[in-house]
């Protein structure tokens, strides 16, 4: 992201917004409610483009492109409120995952050498996020927590290049929060992840690199180690427990 900015109406939500994530990087962007975070995201996956500045993704000026081009170029992305399939099952929610971004609609007839290859990748994905026992059960009888392993498992599923996650770990229990974060750290490293997380301990302990905005501008950067130590941050969001 090159300086890029976003208005809506006479509200500016980012504003001269610069941003380089490197190829496999883990980055945490951090702030506030209302920083700009969200937005941010909405800019690099392509819900909206900015009013300003451009957007570049792998090593491509994308700043107009729709979300679902961005998305078969090899970006995936979660939401903060689900978007999960809650009548289908996990199974089937990770098989419309693949399919989506393999595909970008749904097939008009069914190809058995590609559906099978398809299932076997839903299949594999419910394993390693911990699901596999749950394949046949509708997302709707699943615990909160495993609903949010399997909006991570749907993000993953089609192996992105770049995989955004806005808040995986919003409502978990510390024991749900603690598998999360194993399931992040599990990632494989030649993929890019961009978290965003008000949860400290999870964000700084997945993260190699942190972002901190505030008012729609990015006002740090530095390692966990420096975020945490940096008195701006604490003064702004983090409180005296993340002080060293």
């Amino acid at each position: 992201m090159r300086r890029v900015g976003r208005r809506f109406g006479g509200l500016r939500a980012v504003a001269d917004v610069t941003l380089e994530v490197k190829p496999g990087e883990r980055r945490a962007i951090l702030g506030p409610n209302g920083a700009g975070k969200t937005t941010v995201f909405n800019l690099i996956s392509g819900e909206f483009p900015p009013t300003e500045g451009t957007v570049e993704l792998f090593g491509r000026d994308v700043t107009y492109q729709p979300a679902r081009l961005r998305a078969r170029a090899g970006l995936s992305r979660t939401f903060q409120t689900s978007r999960l399939l809650l009548g289908l099952s996990v199974e089937d929610n990770l098989y419309l995952a693949v399919l989506g971004a393999r595909r970008g609609h749904l097939l008009p007839v069914r190809l058995p050498r590609l559906e099978r290859q398809i299932r076997e990748r839903a299949r594999g994905t419910a394993e390693a996020i911990g699901l596999a026992d749950r394949l046949g059960t509708l997302v709707r009888e699943l615990s909160h927590g495993e609903q949010r392993q399997l909006e991570v498992g749907m993000a993953q599923a089609s192996s992105p290049k770049l995989m955004m996650l806005d808040e995986p770990a919003a409502g978990l229990s510390p024991g749900e929060r603690h598998k999360l974060t194993d399931q992040l750290l599990a990632l494989d490293p030649g993929m890019t992840l961009i978290l965003i997380e008000h949860d400290m301990d999870v964000a700084l302990r997945v993260a190699q690199w942190v972002t901190m905005m505030h008012d729609g501008r990015v006002v740090a950067e530095g390692s966990p180690a420096e975020i945490r130590s940096n008195q701006m941050v604490h003064d702004l969001y983090t409180g005296s427990r993340y002080k060293q």
